[in-house]
Formats: C-alpha cells, structure tokens, sequence
C-alpha cells in the first residue's frame, strides 16, 4: 500500500488523467441519456470533454485551467448545457489554486465563481416544482460543495505553510546552535591557548634563567648551583601541575589534579609569584594600596596572569640588569595594577600588532583577557625608558 501511495505522489499527472478519463465516461453517459438533438448532443459533447480535460493540467497550470473552465461554465450557460457530472472538475480547480496560493486574483476568482455558479444554474436551469423556496434552498445546497472546496484548499495552503515555516525555523535554529557551538569551541580554545602560554611561557623562562646562572657558577659557586637545580625542579613541577589541570579540563571538564582539585591562581599568590621571580634573578619592588578583599573568580585569575606575563616580558625584553615593581590598588568597585620595569623594553610591534613572527600573544592574551571582565589595559614603553602595564578590572562582570 506504502508504495502504491509512493508511485501516486510520484505520478500527480497520471492521476489526475484517470480521474479526467472518469469524468469523461461519466459525462458521455449523461450526453447519451440526456441531451436533445444531434447538434446540441455534439456541442455538450464538446463542452464536457473540454472541462474535463482541465483536470488534467490543474496542478501544472492551475491559474489557467481557472480560466478556463470559468469560460467553458459560460459557454455552458450560452449553450444551454445543463449541470453535469463533468463540473466536478470546477471543484477541482477551486481547490487547487486555493490550495497552491497562486495570484490573489486567481483566488478570488476561484471563490466567487464557485458562489455564483448555483445561482447562476438555478436562474438558467430553475425547477418550477420545488417552489420558490425550494429553489433558494437548493441552490444554498449547491453552493455548499464549491465554497467547501475553496475553505479545504485554504486550510491545505496554511497548514503547508505552517509546517514549511517549522521546517525552516528548525534548520534556522540548528544552524544557529551549529554556529554557537563553533563559537562556544573557538572561545574555550582561545581560553586554553593562553592558559597554556602564561604557564609554558612564565615557567620555562624562569627555568632557563636558573639553568643558564647554574651553568654560570657551577664551579666557582656549587652551592648557588645546587639552589638554582632545586628552583628549576620546583618550577617543573608546578608547570606540570598546572599543565595537567589545563588538561584535565579539556578530557572531562573537571579541574582536578591526583584526585583533588588544583585551585585556579588568585592575587593571594601574586605575592608567590614575585618571589619566584625573584629568586630567578629579577629585582622586584612589589607593594599592595587599600584594603584586601575577596574578588571575583576571572578577576583574580587575570589579575595573576597579567602579573605573571608582564614579568615574564621585562625578563624576556628588559636586558641583564632590568629591575620591576608591581602594585595591586583595591578601589571601592576595581582592582588596579601597574607592572613596570627600567629595562630596555619591547618593540612597538610586539605590543601594538603582535609581531609578523608569531611574537608578541601575550600582550594580546592580556588585552583578551581584561576585555572578558569589563576591564581597561594600557601597554607601552615609559617616557623614561623601560615598560609599562596598566590594568583597570572592575568589580561588576562584563555585559
């Protein structure tokens, strides 16, 4: 049954010539049984085979094949060829073009000369008999069938629609998560990457800076070697840690290390972090203005990772003799800090573009960084000589 209903849909012109070849045997029926003489005979014959023919063409054409039986149901009136089984066929195209929704015109038309066509047989046709209420009644009768056919075809037309416009909204709405997730996967990406590049970045230059004075005074000072080895090893070690919470939150989304949780760096450890710098060789004057207090999470963590890369910088770029200070300023709804150095600084295009050589991210980390809190950044060299970092991180989160 499925496939019989397949090859249907597959074939609407076939079926619709069935249905044409039915209305014909039917109306040629009628034409032997009730039409008068032989010239009336052939002129019925005529005007029934045409309107049935329309039934034909009603989904390929189906404004014209309005048309056109609306002009063959005036050669009927003309010809006076009574209603037969071939006007069908004018309920067919009523439906069709109700129900594909073509020009305006064509379905008005297809309503109003449905309405009018019982009233116009009963006028041409009438039957004396049934009084003149009778006659009323029938043709209200009548009428019924046509204006049915219109209401039948407008409601197909609007459920097609309503069920296009959910089809399309739909595709809409998974595009639309598509896209989200791409972005939701682009943005933990760019989260990661920085992760990755303040905790690869800062560790691995301390790591370098203890390994090079360590092969420095390994002979005349072996017991500076051996505090400079212990830094390095202490250094790995939180590099991995953080490294394999980093990843961690990438294989399952929980920020766990050996079964506990590795908490995120926060301004307490700011503290820390200048003194791993400064065992690592780089003078730093580190000073804290108003009161301390809990800050939100991603304040925090930017505030740590701002401090963390712009010492990093004044190591990479500030020259041998380069000396910091950093200052943390609670505000009554901010968080201020200021990261400078004396040092030779960095080239404009590291701080402005990023560098054409790939250098220069964590200026650009930094700048991604405050802009997901709500906050300001300002980078550039001091009119004295050196660099400077300065950061505003509001309280209130980002909308």
């Amino acid at each position: 049954m499925q496939r019989l209903y397949d090859f249907l849909r597959r074939h609407p012109t076939g079926v619709d010539s069935f249905w044409a070849v039915v209305l014909v045997g039917l109306s040629a029926l009628w034409v032997g049984t009730e039409a008068d003489g032989t010239s009336h005979a052939a002129v019925s014959a005529v005007v029934v085979l045409l309107v049935s023919l329309t039934v034909v063409l009603r989904r390929r054409a189906p404004e014209k094949m309005l048309l056109a039986v609306a002009v063959l149901g005036v050669v009927q009136l003309l010809a006076d060829v009574p209603s037969n089984p071939s006007d069908f066929a004018m309920l067919a195209l009523i439906y069709t073009v109700s129900a594909r929704g073509g020009p305006r015109w064509a379905v008005q038309l297809g309503l109003i000369g449905g309405l009018a066509a019982a009233p116009l047989a009963q006028l041409r046709w009438p039957t004396p008999e049934a009084g003149f209420a009778g006659q009323i009644f029938l043709t209200v009768v009548l009428a019924v069938p046509f204006a049915l056919a219109w209401v039948l075809g407008d409601s197909v037309r609007t459920r097609r629609a309503y069920f296009a416009q959910l089809e399309e909204r739909a595709s809409r709405l998974e595009k639309e998560r598509e896209a989200q997730a791409k972005v939701a996967v682009a943005a933990e990406r760019a989260r990661i990457a920085r992760e990755l590049h303040d905790v690869v970045a800062h560790n691995v230059s301390v790591m370098v800076v203890q390994a090079d004075g360590a092969a420095y005074v390994l002979d005349t000072a072996p017991e500076q070697a051996r505090q400079a080895l212990e830094t390095i090893s202490g250094t790995g070690r939180q590099a991995l840690a953080e490294m394999r919470r980093l990843l961690g939150v990438l294989r399952t989304g929980d920020v766990k290390e050996s079964g506990e949780y590795v908490p995120q760096p926060d301004v307490r450890q700011i503290e820390d972090l200048v003194e791993q710098v400064r065992s690592a060789g780089l003078t730093v004057d580190f000073k804290v203005e108003g009161t301390p207090r809990s800050l939100p999470s991603g304040v925090e963590l930017t505030a740590y990772r701002i401090v963390q890369e712009a010492l990093t910088n004044s190591r990479k770029h500030g020259g041998p003799d380069v000396g910091a200070s950093v200052r943390l300023v609670y505000f009554d709804d901010g968080l201020g800090l200021l990261v400078e150095d004396d040092g030779r600084g960095a080239g404009h295009e590291l701080y402005v573009d990023g560098g054409a050589d790939g250098r220069g991210h964590g200026l650009i980390g930094m700048r991604e960084r405050v802009g997901m809190v709500g906050g300001t950044l300002d980078a550039g060299p001091r009119p004295g000589g050196g660099f400077r970092i300065s950061a505003l991180l509001p309280l209130k989160p980002a909308h």
